[in-house]
């Protein structure tokens, strides 16, 4: 044999490319809640890694990010008040509970500088106030899990907000203002070359009763046809996956859209980047505006989806929970607005009765 032997495999270099750092891995809403606390305690400090690990713990990019919310306003309040959020205790911890009551908001100042802020807006909302308990109390629960010994949890007496899990601050549109919505999408978007995806967004959350979430992070390769049904795969609340039927006309609105597109994120930024869920809000609500409707970005979608389906003469209310992904038909009644219209008062048609009956006996 000739030629040079070759040369020994430094072992410590072969290590340092296979083993790589777990937190790699975390998703989004962990790595930035990671940054965010390492900036005010350091690496050496352990709290931004277990906040971090906690979020990343979560199912539901929807709980990470709204989990990683509410903590940055706890670690924020106990910051304030001298205690590392690690040492909290529970007299801090109901104090923080009645601080959520009366404490003024963060608001952006108007004319200042990019991302300045101020505390000037309304006291935290009973499900903001809700929120921040909540999360507090997860991440506590979670240290015990991951603690070498028990660890009391400082939140588990702290009274939470009653939420009346009936009541929604989100308007709805009647079908009526849906249809002008969509024209308005269709044919009068500001800017000519988002039209096509607009409309086939809209159509797409409201025909197939998605989550904002859900149809984000679908691909156009979750695309596809199933016992005689074009069907998109998504992942809904809970992490499962699961094939939903699209309408003809959502399906022609989005082919018309992807204009022959077979990969990538199913709505893309120009520069095929995943769409976001702020640019789906500043689209909703610029398009709500051209429309003359009442903005309220794109949760309320599912909510004027369900509402218009149960209002329907032969709607299945068994039906619309499965088409929703509702484990429970009791959530399937919190989105339907339409209980909450006067004119479907079951009172009306009593008391009509009545008035035939009444009359009747008085002829």
């Amino acid at each position: 044999m000739t030629g040079d032997a070759p040369a020994p495999r430094d072992a410590r270099g072969t290590l340092a490319t296979i083993y790589r750092d777990p937190r790699d891995q975390w998703p989004e809403h962990a790595r930035k809640l990671y940054d965010y606390l390492v900036g005010l305690y350091g690496e050496d400090d352990p709290l931004p890694t277990l906040a971090a690990a906690w979020i990343a713990h979560q199912r539901s990019a929807n709980t990470q990010k709204s989990y990683a919310r509410g903590f940055r306003i706890f670690e924020e309040f106990a910051r304030e008040h001298g205690a590392h959020p690690l040492k909290v205790t529970f007299p801090l911890a109901d104090t923080f509970r009645m601080y959520l009551e009366t404490t003024p908001t963060w608001v952006r100042v108007k004319g200042g500088a990019r991302g300045e802020m101020i505390r000037t807006g309304p006291p935290y909302s009973d499900a903001s106030r809700a929120n921040a308990l909540s999360s507090a109390s997860s991440f506590f629960a979670y240290l015990d899990i991951v603690s070498d010994t028990p660890l009391k949890n400082p939140f588990d007496a702290v009274r939470r907000p009653v939420i009346d899990p009936d009541y929604s601050p989100t308007p709805g549109y009647t079908e009526q203002e849906w249809t002008k919505l969509l024209v308005t999408a269709r044919d009068h978007h500001r800017i000519r070359a988002y039209r096509k995806r607009a409309y086939a967004l809209l159509l797409m959350l409201y025909t197939c009763c998605l989550r904002v979430d859900s149809l984000l992070t679908a691909k156009v390769e979750h695309l596809g046809d199933d016992q005689g049904h074009h069907v998109i795969k998504v992942k809904v609340k809970g992490g499962s996956w699961k094939n939903k039927p699209v309408p003809p006309i959502a399906w022609a609105a989005l082919q018309d859209y992807l204009d022959g597109r077979t990969t990538g994120w199913l709505f893309c930024t120009a520069s095929g980047g995943q769409l976001d869920e702020p640019a789906v809000w500043h689209l909703t609500d610029s398009l709500a505006k051209r429309a003359g409707l009442t903005p309220r970005g794109p949760h309320g979608v599912k909510g004027d989806a369900v509402t218009h389906a149960l209002a329907k003469p032969d709607a299945r209310p068994d039906k619309i929970q499965r088409w929703a992904d509702h484990k429970d038909s009791r959530t399937t009644q919190r989105y339907n607005r339409r209980k909450e219209l006067l004119d479907d008062s079951p009172g009306y048609a009593l008391g009509a009765d009545l008035a035939g009956a009444l009359a009747h006996e008085n002829g």
